[in-house]
């Protein structure tokens, strides 16, 4: 599972960079606030098998929320994308959504992943212990900063705040550090670039048993050789 909302260039995703991203071996790909910004994913979306958005967009938008697919081994997992609320313009709220969401990817899949797209701690926080035992495990997205709590809670639900970011740290979370002190200093308008240095793979890996339950959840940093 790969949030892929920033892939082009630090702002959204298109139509080819999902499909790099589905043929280099991510089974799918989950998006965020970002998802609209480039317009040329909108009409992809309304097909997109293994492509989803939040679940909690607006029921008129294009594309969906859940997918169920095959592990490497022929195992159905489901995977659930939902968007925070809180600081967010989010249309519904994911508390009015999780239940009836996980009961229908419990109804595909013994295993099921959520990536919840959310900008405060204390929402994700949230979702992960309303989740457990239901669900096999809570990954949180937005903030591109890797939370160092990866857990697997009492009901045998894994748990991360925040998987972090892939892309360049050397930067202010993936941005050249200079335009981004310069926006925040001035108040100006500045057009971001996405930085280059300090590049690294961050994530998550969930073990789980056959009947979804978790039986281990670490925090993954690969620093990415320069010039690679």
């Amino acid at each position: 599972m790969v949030n892929a909302e920033n892939v082009a260039d630090g702002a959204g995703v298109t139509p080819r960079l999902a499909e790099r991203l589905l043929a280099a071996g991510a089974d799918v790909l989950t998006l965020g606030n970002h998802t609209w910004r480039r317009r040329e994913i909108v009409p992809y979306l309304a097909d997109a098998e293994r492509v989803i958005r939040p679940a909690n967009f607006s029921s008129e938008a294009p594309g969906r929320g859940l997918v169920v697919a095959e592990a490497s081994d022929g195992t159905a997992v489901a995977v659930l994308n939902l968007q925070g609320s809180l600081f967010m313009p989010t249309p519904v709220s994911p508390f009015e959504m999780l239940d009836a969401l996980v009961e229908e990817a419990r109804g595909g899949a013994r295993i099921v992943l959520v990536d919840f797209h959310a900008e405060a701690t204390s929402e994700k926080v949230a979702v992960a212990r309303l989740l457990d035992g239901r669900v096999t495990a809570v990954i949180g997205t937005h903030t591109h900063v890797q939370t160092s709590d990866a857990r697997v809670q009492p009901g045998g639900t894994a748990a991360i705040t925040d998987a972090g970011m892939t892309g360049p740290h050397d930067s202010v979370i993936g941005v050249k550090a200079e335009l981004a002190i310069a926006r925040m200093r001035t108040g100006m308008p500045v057009r971001f670039e996405p930085a280059a240095g300090g590049v690294r793979i961050e994530g998550a890996v969930v073990e789980c048993d056959a009947e979804g339950r978790a039986l281990s959840c670490e925090a993954l940093r690969v620093p990415v050789p320069a010039g690679s």
